[in-house]
């Protein structure tokens, strides 16, 4: 139970206000200092309630049909796009989604690889599966 009043509730209600399914660390710099903000987006992730992306970037979660595990509430191609266009990359469809979506090929993309234009040093994943990235034109 999360008590009212808290940062981990502050936190929590503005996530539960959001439409995104993307959250930027620099969300929440307006209800403490750095730390605790910190604090808080960890132990949210450690209940499963968010899961961290990557390097200051996190996604809301629902529960698995499966197996009843915490998973994100999107997939990990749409959630990474979201969270690059967030933090001020521009992304672009890749050479092989061009192809196909062209008709030069039947093979269809995974879409774990996102053009963008500019350099992206930002490792983006879930679970052991991550995004990559390459230069658009």
């Amino acid at each position: 139970m999360i008590k009212y009043g808290t940062i981990k509730y502050k936190v929590m209600a503005r996530i539960a206000r959001k439409k995104s399914a993307v959250f930027v660390r620099d969300d929440f710099n307006d209800l403490s200092d750095y730390d605790q903000v910190g604090r808080a987006l960890k132990n949210l992730t450690k209940e499963g309630r968010l899961i961290r992306l990557g390097y200051g970037v996190y996604t809301k979660t629902k529960k698995s049909p499966i197996s009843g595990e915490a998973i994100p509430i999107a997939p990990l191609p749409t959630l990474a796009k979201e969270a690059l266009q967030r933090l001020g990359v521009k992304t672009s469809p890749s050479r092989l989604e061009q192809a196909y979506n062209a008709g030069k090929t039947t093979q269809v993309p995974t879409g774990r690889l996102i053009g963008v234009k500019g350099r992206v040093s930002r490792k983006l994943g879930y679970r052991g599966a991550f995004i990559s990235y390459e230069r658009a034109a």
